[in-house]
């Protein structure tokens, strides 16, 4: 396989993990906010979730072979899971590393997820909170300077999932309203 092609697979592979993590990002927020869908809506958007999560892994482990096959660079399979000991881009490389380790804590804890306390994995499953921003600023920086469109794409994930967490955040529960007048009324 030439230079060239596993260039432009790890960065093609990079552009749609991102894309599809933000896609994650925003399933996950919508199923977990205080307006989740219920009935065949839950189960459409939990399964959606799951299955663009699988296909993140997939892309994502692309992104990782092609880059450290790309000889261009040198990264090192090291570098994969043990943040700042690439030496190339040691900063951005590790931002990756780290958004990678905290993903497959995540997916890790999702496997065994019935084997688990319920706590402790959503406690894990908060890690893609942190997972997600980290993996942008890795793809920002990481994004050639003369190809914008890889930034743009980038900034654009970055604007919709941070709409989707402030909307998890700051949603209130369907029955506000009539959760404020019950809180109102004397209790005799």
């Amino acid at each position: 396989m030439s230079d060239h092609l596993l260039w432009y697979l790890s960065r093609a592979s990079g552009v749609v993990s991102v894309m599809l993590f933000t896609a994650v990002v925003v399933l996950g927020a919508l199923t977990a906010g205080r307006r989740r869908p219920h009935g065949g809506g839950a189960t459409i958007v939990i399964a959606l979730h799951r299955w663009l999560s699988l296909g993140l892994v997939a892309f994502l482990a692309v992104h990782i072979v092609t880059a450290i096959a790309d000889g261009y660079v040198s990264i090192g399979w090291l570098a994969t899971v043990l943040p700042f000991t690439s030496g190339y881009e040691t900063l951005w490389v590790g931002l990756g590393t780290i958004a990678f380790d905290l993903m497959l804590a995540v997916v890790i804890t999702s496997l065994l997820r019935h084997r688990l306390p319920e706590r402790l994995w959503r406690l894990v499953h908060w890690a893609a909170y942190a997972s997600w921003p980290i993996a942008l600023v890795h793809g920002f920086a990481m994004g050639t300077g003369d190809q914008p469109v890889l930034r743009v794409v980038t900034l654009g994930c970055a604007a919709i999932g941070a709409a989707a967490v402030l909307w998890r955040v700051l949603a209130t529960h369907a029955d506000q309203v009539r959760r404020r007048e019950i809180e109102a009324q004397e209790w005799a």
